[in-house]
């Protein structure tokens, strides 16, 4: 239900993860590699170029070689790309508003805290469990204890 509010209700069928991607696409307009989109997005390139795929089906994102170097190819929002991310983005903050709308602004506050605060601990538990992959001989990587989880 959100999505088809977000999207329009013949808007393109996409889920969370491309509307991810293409406001982070339309957030540079000279281009996103496919390794920083990933990192931007805190996926692996694999799955950054499948959304950068669905999104250029549908005409809201286009791969562009680089003008420098030929051999690099950069995805970027098109111009309706670029519409639906700033349709999505207000109908975002009118959303927020009227969710936030009971909170006090104090309330607010130590919610964007804590939001801060999980996902820095997201961030470190990757960063751990990509540790711990690295450093495992074993084929059923990541079945250890993470550090964290050991402390």
């Amino acid at each position: 239900m959100l999505r088809r509010h977000l999207v329009g209700v013949d808007g393109p069928p996409l889920e969370q993860a491309q509307l991810d991607a293409l406001d982070i696409l339309a957030a540079e307009p000279s281009g996103w590699r496919m390794s920083e989109l990933a990192d931007a997005l805190r996926i692996d390139p694999s799955s950054a170029t499948r959304a950068v795929d669905r999104l250029e089906r549908v005409g809201l994102a286009a791969r562009v070689a680089d003008e420098d170097d030929r051999r690099v190819v950069t995805a970027k929002a098109t111009p309706a790309g670029q519409r639906l991310v700033a349709r999505v983005g207000k109908l975002r903050r009118v959303g927020l508003e009227r969710l936030l709308a009971d909170f006090d602004p104090d309330e607010r506050e130590r919610f964007a805290e804590l939001l801060e605060r999980f996902v820095e601990a997201v961030d470190d538990l990757v960063r751990e469990l990509k540790e711990l992959d690295a450093l495992s001989p074993s084929p059923a990587r990541g079945a250890a204890t993470p550090p964290a989880a050991r402390r």
